[in-house]
Parts: structure tokens; C-alpha cells; sequence
């Protein structure tokens, strides 16, 4: 099993990133912290493998952990899970060695993607002392092209994915079903049946914008993945 520490200042968030982990087969959330000094003594203890890490903790960012952690010579590796989008973040992360970096909002299916990129990337590195350049290129490759593959469901055409994939990733902001629908020609209800298929298999991110009647309308991104 793959023993991962989920840091998340807000306690809620961290017991759904927990429940999203203990759903992945080959993971077991060995604990929870909700800043960098649990985080600090959760690792003192040994045995975690992965850290699901914010950015914005009470006590310290978490890019600042992470470079604490490489300082006191863990070698627990660290996929970034945070709100924090600007590329300043995102290149530093970089440089301090974490693996991969989601952003928030996300769904479990985006998770899910990470950690079995992460799980395959371990079975990469199992047993290997020496590795030729094909192989180096399938390990450093392994984390960058993890994709969602689920394929489309009978009824769906991948010419039709596609179309909403364009017309998502051209936007500037996310879209609802009926945006969607209008920018690409579809019906309603043929949109709004892609964008759940879609978002099920993590090709989608979906976030819910409250209006006054009080019903959460359904946005979405492309999320890049597949």
C-alpha cells in the first residue's frame, strides 16, 4: 500500500481529499494535517510515502514545506493540491521537487488520475539500478502524459467530444451546458449528456456558480487530461 499524509488547512477539504485517496485501489491515508507543523511531525514518524499538500497553511506555505522537507532529508515525494493557480507557484513547485501539481477545484476522477500516474511511476522505479535512455524517457514520461482513457460510452461520437473539448478549451472562462450548446451547434440536452460523460470520465472539471433562485448552475473547463 501506498501510505499518503493529505495536508489541507480546512478541515472539511482534507477529509474529502482523504476519502477521494481511500477510494484509489493501492493508497491508504496513513493521516491528516491542516498545517506544516502536523505535517513536520506526521513525517517525523516515518512511513509516509506521498504527501497531498496545500499551499496556503497557517504556519507557512506549502512551498516552503516542501523545501523544509527536501532540508531535513525526507525523501517523501509530494504532488501539489492547492487553489494557488499564478505559474510563479506552479514553477517553483517545480524546482523544489514536487511531482505533479492539481488545482483546485478538481474532481475525483482528476485525482485519481494522479495517483495511479504516481503508483505507476513507483513500479517503474522498483528494482532498477541502471536504466537505458528508452526507459529514462518512459519514467520522466509517465507522470507528464497521465491521461484519463475511460473510453466514450456507445451512443457517444469522439467527433462530438472533440467539438465540445475545442469549444471549452477556447474559452475564457467556464461554460454552462446551454453555452456550450449554443457556441457549437448541439441541442441542449445531446451538451448537456456529453459534459456529464465527460466530467464522470475527468476529461471535465465542473464547478457550481449560485444564483438567487438558490439552484447551483453547472459550469465547466476542459481540463486537459485525455
Amino acid at each position: 500500500m501506498i501510505e499518503v499524509l493529505v495536508v489541507d488547512d480546512d478541515f472539511r477539504v482534507a477529509e474529502i481529499n482523504a476519502a477521494y485517496v481511500s477510494r484509489v485501489p493501492g493508497f491508504r491515508v496513513r493521516a491528516t494535517a491542516h498545517s506544516a507543523a502536523q505535517a513536520l511531525a506526521e513525517l517525523a514518524g516515518g512511513g509516509v510515502d506521498l504527501v497531498l499538500l496545500d499551499h496556503y497553511l497557517p504556519d507557512e506555505t506549502g512551498l516552503s514545506l516542501v523545501r523544509r522537507i527536501r532540508q531535513l532529508g525526507h525523501h517523501t515525494d509530494v504532488i501539489m493540491v492547492t487553489a494557488a493557480r499564478d505559474i510563479t507557484t506552479v514553477r517553483t513547485a517545480m524546482r523544489y521537487g514536487a511531482l505533479q501539481y492539481l488545482v483546485k477545484p478538481f474532481t475525483f476522477a482528476g485525482l485519481r488520475v494522479k495517483l495511479e500516474a504516481y503508483a505507476q511511476l513507483r513500479r517503474a522505479l522498483e528494482g532498477t539500478q541502471e536504466a537505458e535512455q528508452d526507459q529514462v524517457d518512459r519514467i520522466f514520461g509517465t507522470l507528464r502524459t497521465a491521461a484519463v482513457t475511460t473510453p466514450l460510452p456507445k451512443g457517444h461520437s469522439a467527433p462530438t467530444a472533440e467539438l465540445i473539448r475545442r469549444v471549452l478549451s477556447d474559452a475564457a472562462s467556464p461554460l454552462s451546458a446551454h453555452e456550450v450548446a449554443e457556441r457549437s451547434g448541439l441541442s441542449r440536452s445531446t451538451a448537456q449528456r456529453y459534459l456529464k460523460r465527460l466530467e464522470e470520465s475527468g476529461r471535465l472539471d465542473l464547478t457550481l456558480r449560485y444564483g438567487e433562485t438558490g439552484r447551483p448552475e453547472h459550469r465547466y473547463t476542459w481540463a486537459g487530461r485525455g
